[in-house]
């Protein structure tokens, strides 16, 4: 098997060109085949600077890494089509010459004089096919001299396919099964345009045959050329070498209405991109999954199950277990919803997968504050928070109280779960903890249990207030294990400094109230 991805560089690689990538690769390494990497850069009009560059930054990020393609090379290289330009005059010749194509030389106001005829002809056919070619100025209505002298004297012109004008074609789909099409409905498209470059239409069955491509995975979008690179095959003699073709569902809006983009992405908060990008024009940066903190593994999970599923109740799914299970009988027909509760609950299964050093790791490379925490207390900080948080930045910033003492506390909290007795509970704790042989977790725990109950204080009151002076927030991790870790010293300091912050807080009037931020003091 050898598959490819073929993308333009006329902008940002989004999130459903990488789901196709990412396919496109599952199948070829499932089988023990190449995937190809093959930029489509025919529409020079269109070249975007940087999309090059973003493509390969996203299928790097994923993993999905081309065993042929412009960067590594391979066999049928050059990859890149603006460099191939030879093979596809050679073949759009070809296709002249037996008959199959034919120049036209209309101009742009010739054109649309047609299609207004067309239009108040109230025609059934508005284009330009079998029954108005006839019409036009090309050369199978010219003379062969005129045709030769405009080529000579360097009239612009193109090359169109000749379609036959009637009967039906039956193509066959790996997703979507039987696909029959009425020619009758089908124009002469462009093959070679007046600037010398091939359209996508001729340079993409030129290079498939050339590259050997046995299977063809794209988006359903691409659906409606299908029939035109059907007939290329058969002109050119090689229907015993089309590629078998699979056309993909699209990504659909979380409601279901229609296609996603990257207005609706905005829109949502939401990442459209693999990797970020900057406008070239505008210098606008949109940041992608990766600069969110989401992991390549979590997206690649994401976006496999976007449109298939492996026929059980496995959800969770490596690289490598996605390339053992992927399956084309198992990408569904209609559109899939983009889901983005699920995203994140991807990204939380993969996170939370990772290992303890693998996080240790990354963590210090984020941030210098924890670079020099040592590694037994990073690991403890990890080991307690990464059941919380779903990424390393967020694990940084939900884990701040460990370096440093709280410097605002939660203000809804305090405000409904401070009460009169919460100061004398604490300060007569902190009294324990001042002797307290054993400052691990499980004796802090008993030591706390012991004082509550023979003080006949309310077990939730002295919790939350504790949490909320050692901690700041009123939620988290096990807060015995966490006063373990700051040590006798500092959780006693910030009981007795958050207990007086909070008490002279609480007696001042709400509009002057410093949201219980102690920078303010």
């Amino acid at each position: 098997m050898r598959l490819r991805f073929a993308p333009s560089p006329t902008g940002p690689l989004h999130m459903g060109g990488v789901r196709t990538a990412l396919y496109n690769y599952l199948l070829a390494k499932k089988n023990g085949g190449d995937f190809i990497l093959r930029i489509e850069d025919t529409d020079q009009g269109r070249w975007v600077e940087g999309a090059e560059e973003h493509i390969y930054a996203s299928l790097e990020w994923c993993g999905i890494i081309p065993d042929e393609g412009p960067r590594n090379g391979g066999t049928c290289a050059p990859y890149r089509q603006s460099e191939r330009k030879e093979k596809y005059r050679e073949h759009a010749m070809r296709l002249i010459n037996e008959g199959n194509a034919y120049y036209a030389f209309d101009t742009p106001e010739e054109l649309e004089t047609m299609r207004k005829r067309l239009e108040q002809e109230k025609s059934s056919s508005r284009q330009y096919d079998a029954n108005t070619r006839m019409q036009m100025r090309n050369s199978l209505t010219l003379p062969n001299a005129e045709v030769n002298s405009l080529i000579n004297a360097g009239t612009p012109y193109v090359i169109r396919i000749q379609l036959p004008g009637e009967g039906r074609l039956y193509m066959k789909d790996l997703i979507r099964g039987d696909v029959e099409v009425d020619v009758a409905t089908l124009d002469d498209k462009v093959l070679f345009k007046s600037d010398g470059m091939p359209t996508y239409h001729l340079a993409n069955v030129v290079d498939d045959y050339l590259m050997g491509i046995t299977h063809v995975i794209r988006g359903e979008e691409w659906l409606p050329s299908a029939p035109l690179h059907y007939f290329l095959y058969k002109y050119l003699g090689w229907e015993d070498k089309r590629p078998a073709f699979a056309h993909l569902p699209l990504i659909l809006k979380p409601d279901g209405k229609g296609k996603l983009s990257k207005r609706d992405c905005d829109k949502l908060g939401v990442p459209v991109f693999a990797v970020g990008w900057k406008d070239p024009q505008t210098g606008e940066f949109s940041a992608g999954y990766k600069e969110q903190g989401y992991l390549p593994s979590a997206f690649v999970n994401m976006l496999a199950m976007l449109g298939w599923n492996p026929g059980t109740e496995q959800e969770i799914f490596q690289l490598p277990e996605l390339i053992q299970s992927f399956s084309l009988d198992r990408v569904g027909k209609s559109g899939a919803r983009f889901d983005m509760d699920k995203v994140k609950w991807f990204q939380e299964q993969h996170f939370r997968s990772q290992s303890i050093q693998i996080l240790a790791t990354e963590v210090r490379q984020t941030s210098e504050e924890w670079a020099a925490i040592s590694e037994d207390k990073l690991h403890a900080v990890i080991e307690l928070m990464r059941e919380r948080v779903a990424s390393v930045d967020q694990l940084i910033n939900e884990s701040r109280f460990f370096l440093l003492a709280p410097d605002a506390y939660d203000e809804e909290t305090v405000r409904k779960k401070w009460k009169p007795e919460t100061e004398q509970i604490l300060k007569g704790f902190a009294s324990v903890l001042q002797n307290l042989p054993d400052f691990s977790p499980q004796p802090l725990e008993e030591a706390f249990k012991a004082f509550m109950e023979e003080g006949g204080y309310p077990f939730g009151t002295g919790m939350i207030g504790l949490r909320l002076t050692v901690t700041g927030k009123g939620g988290g991790p096990s807060l015995f294990h966490t006063m373990a870790l700051l040590g006798r010293e500092e959780v006693v300091e910030r009981i007795n400094r958050g207990t007086e912050f909070i008490k002279a807080t609480l007696t001042l009037p709400l509009p002057d109230r410093p949201n219980y931020n102690r920078t303010n003091e």
